[in-house]
């Protein structure tokens, strides 16, 4: 990445009045505030033109002998200004702004002669802070058990919230008060195969919030590194957040060695919901790329042996007659398949044929490996070695294949939530990659954490996710990680980390259901950190007619799932339902196939949380724009004017859309498709369903195009 611009100045101002201090964003709008309260103890506030977003808030910390919240004096503080440009690898846009203003302040502990300091950037969108620890003589290794930081509201604001737990994100979405959070927190757990809930009234990052008079506030953490991931613990009779910080099997929560820094916490704030999807605050608050060669890192459009899997019509596992696997001994080409096992050469190559005959550039290939007659819920460490396939699956022959057609296999590597079993073979599966031609790997950390007491979002096991990117890249490798921490903007300094599940995504809809505003929320949330590996598409939302045991139904329509591709920006891209579906809606189809996955401009049009996302994006290196529409949980009418394209150019727009009779439940797979001229002076009326949408791809128009309507 380059930096094209840079302004920086500074100030330093030596033992400044516990009076206070004050930083102003760049446009005047956001005004923070910090002082030592009682003259000691560090407290910040901020507003949004005169109103009120966060109260008097603590910061510090509990150390496990001693604490830095109190008995502290300024010693200085210091200003910049930064205003650069800079170049991602991949993303919503071609290149992205990073101006704010800075205050860092800098603490005196006068009863123990240590330092901390607190580095502030306040951006026109909204702030992000952290703590600094320089190196001292008398701070070097200590031991965080709490962190005291506080996110005091200003009133009982709506909340798009899911349960905090220190192993899993994969919940719907609630929509209440914060102070309804604590009677309805149990009702909003789901089962999952890993789960730890901490608190009546805790809630997990990204937190989404809109203020009774109309002011959206988001509020998450960036650059988590070396440290567990922050949740939200509101105290409901004051309604004042406190961060929770995930611990490890002692109590403890970081380890900490000076110099060092925590993770950013990020307040995000707009009138207006879509400037919240526009924020680049988290991305801006990590560092810039470590990557010097980027070449091999490359946006991925990819069909897969998933599905089938997903709804127990086809199986991972390749036989019935083993009850436990040793995977040093035991020969599985001597025992009696199953019959059920997907990832067979047959399957795969029909998949590779239906990727290379619709321009697909991969497939996902999951069970291939021995180990997964019993691969979940025994605390098994060495369950996989990530090497030895299914005696039906030809490594060598498969991607022959694939290469031939001008596709590649993704690998999948679970690792059953065993990390040290997949850190002491990482060199070795990842040679084994190259030595495949593979590029691409999916990750996954199934169930309990092994060694027993950790949990899937503690500092050693966010150490653990971030040293098999690095390693990635050391064999140019992408890593596309499944219930790993949510991401906070770290595929900025390492862009292989192409993708993340770390929500509730497709699956789900084969495992009961989602509900219908889901799709709406998670721009609001989840993907606030990074993209999500969300595996949209599907169009047979009867999932009994591909496993007539499996009785679940999914809560979209096609039309939805379309707008997914474009409103949910990724540049890892599944089509995930199966060939033989498609085959029956190919003219819908075409918009998966021709949808973009890398941008050099985004439009958010409109957005509320829960109720419906409108983006328009313009493909990079061509003059071709997308639009994508996810509706929630009522209808929805969007009037979109088509000021985002190029003026004086006209354009051909093909719009597929809901049906007037569409329904995500009694008539999902009603949409309609046609096709229209179009100048940047036309608008569009476009109505979507509860759990619906539209999407729309647009191409300069031809002289051939001149018998099509034009809109106006």
């Amino acid at each position: 990445m380059k930096k094209i611009a840079l302004i920086f100045l500074s100030i330093v101002w030596p033992l400044f009045s516990a009076a206070g201090q004050e930083l102003m964003s760049p446009d005047g709008n956001l005004c923070l505030k910090f002082s030592l309260k009682n003259g000691d103890t560090p407290v910040y506030c901020l507003s949004y033109k005169g109103r009120p977003v966060i109260a008097e808030s603590r910061l510090g910390f509990n150390l496990n002998n001693s604490g830095l919240h109190d008995w502290f004096e300024v010693s200085g503080t210091s200003r910049n200004e930064i205003d650069e440009t800079w170049t991602p690898v991949w993303g919503e846009e071609a290149s992205i702004r990073n101006h704010c203003n800075e205050m860092t302040v800098t603490l005196r502990q006068t009863s123990s002669d240590r330092i901390m300091s607190i580095r502030f950037r306040l951006f026109n969108d909204g702030l992000g802070f952290r703590y600094e620890f320089p190196d001292q003589g008398n701070l070097t290794y200590f031991v965080i058990t709490d962190e005291l930081t506080e996110f005091a509201m200003a009133g009982d604001h709506t909340a798009w919230w899911i349960p905090g737990d220190y192993d899993t994100q994969e919940y719907d979405y609630t929509k209440s008060r914060l102070s309804e959070i604590r009677g309805l927190l149990k009702s909003a757990i789901s089962d999952n195969l890993s789960q730890t809930i901490f608190s009546d009234c805790g809630v997990q990052t990204s937190l989404q919030m809109k203020t009774d008079d109309g002011l959206y506030i988001n509020l998450h953490e960036a650059a988590l590194v070396d440290y567990p991931a922050m949740h939200l613990e509101l105290d409901d009779s004051r309604l004042v957040f406190k961060a929770h910080l995930t611990p490890d099997p002692n109590g403890d929560k970081a380890y900490m060695q000076t110099p060092c820094t925590t993770p950013w916490r990020t307040v995000i704030v707009s009138e207006n919901a879509a400037d919240i999807l526009a924020s680049r605050i988290t991305l801006n608050l990590n560092e810039p790329c470590k990557i010097e060669d980027t070449s091999w890192i490359h946006p991925c459009k990819y069909v897969g042996v998933w599905w089938e899997m997903i709804t127990n019509k086809s199986s991972w596992s390749y036989t019935n007659a083993l009850r436990s696997v040793h995977l040093d001994t035991d020969d599985l080409s001597l025992v009696k398949p199953n019959g059920t096992h997907a990832a067979n050469n047959e399957n795969v190559r029909k998949h590779i044929d239906f990727a290379a005959e619709h321009g697909f550039d991969a497939v996902l290939v999951e069970g291939w490996n021995i180990g997964w007659e019993d691969w979940f819920g025994n605390m098994k460490e060495y369950v996989f070695d990530f090497v030895t396939p299914y005696p039906d699956f030809d490594v060598q022959a498969l991607n022959d294949y694939a290469h031939s057609k001008g596709v590649k296999l993704i690998m999948h590597n679970e690792t059953s939530a065993s990390p040290r079993n997949y850190e002491r073979q990482l060199d070795t599966a990842y040679r084994f990659m190259n030595k495949y031609g593979y590029d691409a790997v999916k990750s996954g950390y199934v169930g309990n954490i092994i060694p027993k007491g950790n949990n899937h979002y503690n500092q050693w096991m966010v150490n653990h996710y971030l040293w098999a990117v690095k390693k990635a890249a050391d064999y140019r490798i992408m890593v596309n990680a499944h219930e790993a921490v949510r991401p906070t903007g770290l595929c900025r300094t390492w862009p292989n980390l192409i993708g993340n599940e770390s929500a509730r995504g497709t699956e789900y809809q084969a495992f009961g259901g989602s509900k219908t505003f889901h799709a709406t929320v998670l721009p609001f949330t989840r993907l606030i950190g990074g993209p999500m590996d969300y595996t949209p598409g599907i169009f047979e939302q009867d999932i009994e007619k591909i496993n007539p045991s499996n009785h679940s139904h999914a809560n979209c329509t096609i039309a939805n799932q379309l707008g997914i591709y474009v409103a949910m920006s990724s540049p890892l891209q599944m089509a995930a339902d199966l060939p033989e579906t498609y085959e029956r809606f190919m003219d819908a189809f075409q918009f998966i196939k021709d949808v973009a996955l890398d941008w050099s401009e985004s439009r958010y049009l409109e957005a509320e949380p829960g109720e419906y996302v409108t983006v328009a994006r313009k493909a990079k290196g061509t003059g071709e724009w997308f639009v994508g529409n996810v509706t929630g949980e009522k209808d929805h009418v969007s009037k979109i004017s088509f000021s985002f394209l190029d003026p004086g150019k006209e354009y051909v727009a093909t719009i597929y859309a809901d049906a007037p009779d569409a329904h995500y439940r009694s008539n999902p797979q009603a949409y309609t498709i046609r096709t229209v001229r179009c100048t940047s002076k036309s608008t569009l009326i476009q109505k979507a369903v509860e759990g619906g949408g539209f999407a729309i791809s647009f191409r300069e128009s031809t002289p051939q195009d001149r018998k099509l309507k034009m809109l106006r």
